[in-house]
């Protein structure tokens, strides 16, 4: 078995989990290779136009850097997942309430759990982010509780398992209420990003958790503009520049609905 170890930025303060059983989702539960169900959103290409419009410069992140850590994974998990303690804090004032749970693959080690948890709170909580604008609020609820979706961290060929359509070991995507990372992603990011690793994994929440509350894939707005949020910037970026936030200086910030015809890399 092949294991991939990379060092990457997260916090230091380690928390439990609960194992749970392997998913009752298998490849034989989908359709077949290329199609992909109204359910499932994933990173997978698919023809669309462009088109420009005019945005202010991306306000810059205030989640911080942080200490490295040595990420290791197989390409293959165990498929039993630790769901990790909850946290009674309600992050956003106003709006719906979506209560959501994080498991870890079993197999992936050298992750902070904690860290990690607090790492997608501060993502959610962020000036730009998906509860700064009355909208959504969240809160990560623990084992035991029936959550409104589930963020994964999960392994190359789990996720192939759970997002159902083509196989590809590379994207991350949102399946019902699943929510589901790509470590592979997590740890390595994505070739000519041209963002620090940390402003990546802020799109990868974003991006997959946007599906989850309805958004579908978006264009870039034209040359030099920053991402929408909802752009398949895991795939490649169209002119436009890494942005990992659902509003820019205060308002939502979109594209045109469509998605790109782009190639997956090999995993």
């Amino acid at each position: 078995m092949r294991r991939w170890t990379v060092v990457v930025a997260i916090a230091v303060v380690v928390a439990g989990g609960v194992l749970l059983p392997a998913s009752p989702f298998g490849r034989h539960g989908y359709p077949g290779r290329g199609v992909v169900p109204a359910s499932v959103q994933s990173d997978q290409p698919a023809q669309a136009a462009q088109s420009a419009q005019p945005v202010q410069p991306p306000a810059r992140s205030v989640v911080s850097q942080r200490p490295p850590e040595a990420i290791s994974y197989p390409v293959a998990g165990t498929r039993s997942y630790a769901v990790l303690p909850g946290d009674p804090a309600v992050i956003g004032r106003a709006g719906k309430l979506m209560r959501f749970q994080i498991a870890i693959e079993g197999g992936i080690t050298g992750i902070d759990r904690g860290g990690f948890a607090r790492f997608v709170r501060a993502t959610y909580g962020e000036a730009q982010g998906w509860a700064s604008h009355g909208l959504w609020r969240f809160q990560q609820v623990g084992p035991g509780t029936v959550p409104d979706f589930t963020l994964m961290l999960v392994t190359p060929e789990t996720r192939d398992l759970l997002c159902g359509a083509a196989p590809d070991r590379y994207t991350s995507c949102r399946i019902g209420n699943r929510v589901v990372l790509n470590v592979a992603r997590w740890a390595h990011g994505v070739p000519n990003y041209a963002a620090p690793l940390t402003t990546y994994r802020q799109y990868m929440v974003n991006h997959e958790t946007g599906h989850r509350l309805g958004r579908g894939h978006e264009l870039c707005p034209g040359p030099g503009q920053p991402a929408p949020v909802m752009q398949q910037q895991t795939l490649g970026l169209h002119g436009c520049t890494a942005y990992a936030w659902p509003y820019l200086n205060g308002a939502r910030y979109k594209g045109l609905l469509g998605q790109y015809d782009d190639p997956i890399p090999h995993a």
